[in-house]
Protein backbone atom coordinates (compact mmCIF):
# COMPACT_ATOMS: atom_id res chain seq x y z
CA UNK A 1 0.00 0.00 0.00
CA UNK A 2 1.77 3.32 -1.32
CA UNK A 3 0.88 6.12 1.09
CA UNK A 4 2.18 9.75 0.73
CA UNK A 5 2.11 11.98 4.36
CA UNK A 6 2.60 15.25 4.02
CA UNK A 7 3.50 17.53 7.16
CA UNK A 8 4.87 20.87 7.95
CA UNK A 9 2.01 23.01 6.80
CA UNK A 10 0.80 25.79 9.80
CA UNK A 11 0.18 29.45 9.93
CA UNK A 12 3.16 31.99 8.99
CA UNK A 13 3.39 35.70 8.81
CA UNK A 14 4.37 37.30 5.51
CA UNK A 15 8.50 37.19 5.24
CA UNK A 16 8.78 33.56 7.14
CA UNK A 17 9.69 30.47 6.51
CA UNK A 18 7.91 26.60 6.53
CA UNK A 19 9.64 23.62 5.42
CA UNK A 20 7.39 20.85 4.21
CA UNK A 21 7.82 17.18 4.86
CA UNK A 22 6.33 14.22 2.22
CA UNK A 23 7.20 10.68 3.90
CA UNK A 24 6.30 8.29 1.72
CA UNK A 25 5.82 4.43 2.02
CA UNK A 26 5.34 1.21 -0.19
CA UNK A 27 7.32 3.16 -2.83
CA UNK A 28 10.91 4.42 -3.12
CA UNK A 29 10.67 7.96 -3.89
CA UNK A 30 13.58 8.34 -5.34
CA UNK A 31 12.29 6.00 -8.44
CA UNK A 32 9.35 9.02 -8.94
CA UNK A 33 8.94 12.00 -10.16
CA UNK A 34 8.30 13.73 -6.98
CA UNK A 35 6.33 16.98 -7.00
CA UNK A 36 4.35 19.57 -4.50
CA UNK A 37 1.18 21.09 -5.76
CA UNK A 38 -1.42 23.71 -4.29
CA UNK A 39 -4.90 25.29 -4.62
CA UNK A 40 -6.04 28.01 -2.76
CA UNK A 41 -9.72 28.71 -2.57
CA UNK A 42 -11.50 28.42 -6.01
CA UNK A 43 -8.32 28.12 -7.63
CA UNK A 44 -7.25 25.51 -9.13
CA UNK A 45 -4.55 23.03 -8.34
CA UNK A 46 -1.04 24.10 -9.85
CA UNK A 47 2.47 22.43 -9.51
CA UNK A 48 4.46 24.13 -7.22
CA UNK A 49 7.76 22.53 -7.59
CA UNK A 50 8.91 19.20 -8.85
CA UNK A 51 11.89 16.96 -8.76
CA UNK A 52 12.73 14.09 -11.56
CA UNK A 53 14.25 10.91 -10.41
CA UNK A 54 17.51 12.11 -12.31
CA UNK A 55 17.77 15.43 -9.95
CA UNK A 56 15.79 17.43 -12.26
CA UNK A 57 14.11 20.32 -10.28
CA UNK A 58 11.62 22.57 -11.93
CA UNK A 59 9.71 25.33 -9.97
CA UNK A 60 6.76 27.78 -10.82
CA UNK A 61 7.79 31.36 -11.59
CA UNK A 62 6.13 32.60 -8.64
CA UNK A 63 8.46 30.50 -6.51
CA UNK A 64 11.54 30.76 -7.91
CA UNK A 65 14.32 31.98 -5.94
CA UNK A 66 12.01 31.48 -2.25
CA UNK A 67 11.12 27.69 -2.46
CA UNK A 68 13.63 24.68 -2.79
CA UNK A 69 12.50 21.31 -3.25
CA UNK A 70 14.70 18.22 -2.30
CA UNK A 71 14.88 14.68 -0.56
CA UNK A 72 16.51 12.63 1.55
CA UNK A 73 16.83 9.16 0.18
CA UNK A 74 17.72 7.44 3.58
CA UNK A 75 13.93 8.83 4.82
CA UNK A 76 12.40 8.33 1.70
CA UNK A 77 11.39 11.72 2.32
CA UNK A 78 10.56 14.89 -0.12
CA UNK A 79 10.94 18.21 1.36
CA UNK A 80 10.04 21.51 0.36
CA UNK A 81 11.52 24.40 2.15
CA UNK A 82 9.91 27.64 1.56
CA UNK A 83 11.57 31.31 1.98
CA UNK A 84 10.38 34.57 2.44
CA UNK A 85 6.39 33.51 2.43
CA UNK A 86 3.31 35.62 0.64
CA UNK A 87 0.02 35.99 1.40
CA UNK A 88 -0.53 34.56 -2.23
CA UNK A 89 1.27 31.32 -1.16
CA UNK A 90 -1.74 30.67 1.08
CA UNK A 91 -3.10 27.34 0.03
CA UNK A 92 -3.73 23.46 0.87
CA UNK A 93 0.19 21.63 -0.64
CA UNK A 94 -0.04 18.44 -1.96
CA UNK A 95 2.44 16.05 -2.45
CA UNK A 96 2.88 13.65 -5.59
CA UNK A 97 4.50 10.91 -6.95
CA UNK A 98 4.57 10.08 -10.11
CA UNK A 99 6.41 6.36 -12.16
CA UNK A 100 7.97 7.87 -14.87
CA UNK A 101 7.44 5.09 -16.91
CA UNK A 102 4.64 3.22 -15.39
CA UNK A 103 1.24 4.40 -14.22
CA UNK A 104 1.68 5.06 -10.64
CA UNK A 105 0.17 8.10 -9.76
CA UNK A 106 -0.03 9.06 -5.94
CA UNK A 107 -1.61 11.71 -3.67
CA UNK A 108 -1.37 12.90 -0.57
CA UNK A 109 -4.09 14.61 1.69
CA UNK A 110 -2.43 17.72 1.70
CA UNK A 111 -1.40 20.14 4.44
CA UNK A 112 -3.00 23.58 5.05
CA UNK A 113 -0.02 26.86 4.62
CA UNK A 114 -1.47 29.94 5.58
CA UNK A 115 0.43 33.36 5.10
CA UNK A 116 -0.89 36.45 7.11
CA UNK A 117 0.38 39.56 6.06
Amino acid sequence: QVRLVESGGGLVQAGGSLRLSCAASGIISSRYVMGWYRQAPGKQRELVASLSNGGNTNYVDSVKGRFTISRDNAENTVYLQMNNLKPEDTAVYYCRARDPIGIGNYWGQGTQVTVSS
